[in-house]
């Protein structure tokens, strides 16, 4: 089974462009080091709810969209050799000086499947 890195961040409207060029470089960067896929997703039906939501978890502001994004890879020995190598890439490394969305926001972490079709 598949092993997932899920990401949930907020992107200034403004800033889209700039995060989009920055997803585009590194979808080619860690489809080169070995992932099996690489998906961004723009937000376009995420209400704000009144407990929980997407919206709520990065602290979205009417300002910002909300960026769910995945990256699959065959087994999680593989993620963590595929992205100490993507940290190293100089594509990846010492590239992204300012980023177009506040890190401290961004929800990441590993998931082991357990049904893919």
């Amino acid at each position: 089974m598949p092993y997932v890195d899920g990401f949930i961040l907020a992107v200034p409207k403004a800033n889209m462009d700039a995060y989009k060029e920055m997803a585009r470089v590194a979808s080619e960067v860690w489809m080169e080091k070995g992932a099996l896929s690489y998906v961004e997703a723009v937000g376009d039906d995420v209400p704000y709810g009144e407990l929980t939501s997407f919206p709520r978890s990065v602290q979205a502001t009417a300002d910002e969209v909300v960026v769910f994004a995945w990256i699959t890879y065959a087994s999680r020995a593989d993620r963590d050799r595929i992205n100490a190598e993507v940290m190293e890439d100089p594509r990846i490394k010492g590239s992204f000086t300012e980023m177009p969305f506040d890190g401290k926001r961004m929800i990441y972490g590993g998931f082991e499947s357990f049904i893919v079709k």
